[in-house]
């Protein structure tokens, strides 16, 4: 397991923005799942490699809770998206404080339909709904550095995202492809895998800095997010299995401002658990990584509840 699962450890990831977060539209950059992982650290000695991550969500609230979407103020939301993302990153012999340098990309191509209760100029409510579809916010990494000098056990990266608002955004639109700001994202990934136990613990810990839509005036809060793995890996095949659990937790520490916040700070905190299943196996020169989980939102506030389905596929030369 030593040689198979040290080199299987290098699968950048999407951080797609799906729904229903406290941020404006409902949405933030971050979803839950997007780091939590051995499948989402960074190889340990230079490499190149390719990713597709597919994320579904879908969530729901009530009449009662109200929600700003696209300058509009909705209720008894009902949102749907998937989200298929390519990405590559490559780990380069630089080294920066005993540290590989690795930049990469992702490219999200995301599909989106709200339902909602809209409180129109004379207080009147109306049902609508919008459907969307296309290239969303691009993610990228310009500073993103890999350390394994202190045990092949241990794992710890260090990740500088930016997101970009390559999205189409439009004001009065429930459903969009992007945000229409921009969001900067320091985090870190501290990964265990025994390599003679098979024992993971994994764990991402991100900070979100959010510029303002100047479309709709409205300044997104800060937010801090964790997400932990739990599993144990064993034999199968020419490959090893992982069984285990993903836990997430996510809290808005600064409120929303600005004239489009027009329900006030709106903090949003979400939290869930849920199985996660991969898969991880060597050929020759080639490493293949597969992983699948259920996510569901167990608590939350000032954001819909619901379910993310992760499907993550990589592959490392």
């Amino acid at each position: 397991m030593r040689t198979t699962c040290r080199h299987l450890t290098g699968f950048l990831v999407l951080a797609v923005a799906l729904t229903a977060r406290a941020e404006e539209g409902g949405v933030g950059h971050y979803a839950p799942g997007s780091f939590a992982s051995f499948v989402d650290v960074l190889p340990g000695d230079p490499a190149v490699g390719f990713f597709n991550y597919f994320a579904y969500y879908n969530g729901n609230a009530g009449v009662s809770r109200q929600f700003p979407l696209g300058g509009q103020i909705a209720a008894n939301v009902n949102a749907t998206s998937y989200a298929d993302s390519p990405g590559a990153f490559w780990v380069t012999p630089l080294n920066i404080l005993g540290a590989y340098y690795a930049p990469g990309v992702t490219i999200p191509f995301v599909w989106t339909d709200v339902k909602a209760q809209v409180t129109g100029p004379l207080g009147n409510t109306v049902s609508r709904s919008d459907s969307v579809s296309g290239l969303g916010d691009l993610e990228f990494w310009p500073v993103a550095l890999s350390w394994t000098t202190w045990s092949t056990n241990l794992h710890v990266d260090f990740f500088g995202g930016i997101y970009t608002p390559t999205g189409d955004y439009q004001k009065n639109r429930l459903a969009n492809q992007g945000l229409g700001y921009w969001t900067f994202e320091p985090g870190l990934m501290v990964s265990y895998l025994g390599q003679k136990n098979g024992i993971e613990f994994s764990t991402y810990i991100g900070y979100d800095f959010n510029t303002e839509n100047n479309t709709t005036d409205y300044q997104s809060g800060e937010l801090f997010h964790i997400d932990a793995t739990l599993a144990q890996h064993i034999p199968l095949g020419k490959g090893y299995i992982g069984v285990g659990a993903n836990g997430f937790y996510l809290q808005q520490t600064t409120g929303d401002s600005g004239s489009g916040a027009r329900l006030g700070s709106f903090k949003e905190m979400t939290a869930g658990v849920g199985p996660v299943l991969s898969y991880a196996a060597q050929f020759r020169k080639m490493a293949f990584a597969a992983e699948v989980k259920w996510l569901p939102q167990l608590g939350t506030q000032n954001t819909v509840k619901g379910n993310y389905l992760w499907v993550k596929v990589g592959l490392q030369f």
